[in-house]
């Protein structure tokens, strides 16, 4: 069992991040691509994941994150919210000698590994720069091949995850929030309790908790084993999965795309939870001007409104927009 016992003040300091880390699901896609569990949801990309896989890269990763229990803390820096691959990755590469050679020594006692720990694993105890180099490259490519092709798809999903917890935000406060998360999360004021393979005691005592939404996280959530004090508590949580997100793209968007072009079709129903145009230039690929283009389209047309927001330009959907997004086109009547 874990609990996680808020004080008052941990309680007013709780948040959620705002997508996806790319560290947790690195970590959380490898330890569950060998197993069979939760086959509907991720079943047809573990087909497609696993041929892709293979080598020296791939071998030290498999040594570091076995299938099912402990993995090095330093694979997933406690500060959470890495959305860019680069930082995210950095952040591994200038971890601490004593938390490398801590994490490893663990790794090396854990009941469940079945496999002996990596060639490599005394040069990154030591924390050698070539080793580090060697295990940034190894998981730069395998987020390249196994998450990278269907980014866009498990930020989707996310997102609706977000919305789901903003509405609850909105309806009870922190409150709400915290009581949204039932059953994988049960919120039993001042204790967060989850099912979990050991028990484990998280006193919050005044740093707030940070929850992490994860796609690859499944059934119960996860946490560090050992949190960095002076940082931030993190939870990771699973989430509601949609079937058939690997296609990428519901049947509304595509019958949308005919109508308003693919690319303002997929912005309008981006823009659901407010978007800036910075933001909507990197989800989609496309320049800022392309971006700005798109926006001002369907502003004119009366489906988005756009509000500075000091530096930035901040995109929502209009009632007018959220109508057309719900119904559809339909087919004129004869």
């Amino acid at each position: 069992m874990l609990r996680v016992h808020f004080t008052s003040d941990d309680v007013a300091r709780v948040r959620v991040a705002a997508g996806p880390d790319h560290l947790w699901e690195i970590a959380n896609s490898f330890q569950g691509l060998f197993r069979d569990a939760d086959a509907v949801s991720f079943g047809p990309w573990r087909r497609l994941v696993r041929p892709r896989l293979g080598g020296p890269a791939d071998r030290l990763l498999a040594g570091l994150l076995p299938g099912r229990g402990y993995f090095p803390d330093f694979l997933t820096p406690a500060a959470g919210g890495h959305d860019d691959l680069t930082t995210a990755l950095d952040t591994v590469l200038r971890a601490p000698r004593t938390a490398l050679r801590d994490d490893l020594t663990l790794l090396a006692a854990s009941p469940y590994r079945r496999r002996p720990l990596p060639d490599l694993a005394r040069a990154l105890a030591d924390g050698d720069p070539g080793a580090l180099r060697r295990l940034g490259a190894a998981l730069h490519g395998y987020h390249g091949r196994a998450l990278a092709p269907y980014w866009r798809a498990i930020r989707g999903q996310i997102d609706a995850d977000l919305a789901t917890r903003a509405r609850a935000v909105l309806a009870g406060g922190a409150d709400g929030l915290l009581a949204s998360f039932d059953p994988v999360l049960r919120w039993r004021p001042p204790v967060l309790e989850a099912d979990y393979p050991v028990d484990h005691e998280v006193r919050l005592e005044g740093r707030g908790l940070l929850l992490q939404p994860s796609f690859f996280c499944t059934r119960r959530p996860v946490t560090l084993a050992f949190p960095t004090p002076d940082w931030t508590p993190v939870l990771v949580y699973p989430i509601h999965h949609t079937p058939g997100w690997l296609s990428g793209g519901s049947p509304r968007a595509t019958e949308l795309g005919a109508l308003l072009g693919r690319t303002r079709a997929a912005i309008l129903e981006d823009v659901v939870t407010g978007r800036t145009t910075g933001e909507l230039a990197a989800r989609f690929g496309i320049s800022g001007a392309a971006a700005s283009q798109h926006t001002a389209v369907l502003r004119r047309a009366g489906l988005l409104l756009s509000v500075r927001r000091s530096r930035y330009v901040v995109h929502t959907i209009t009632p007018a927009g959220l109508t057309l997004l719900e119904a559809g086109p339909r087919s004129p009547a004869p």
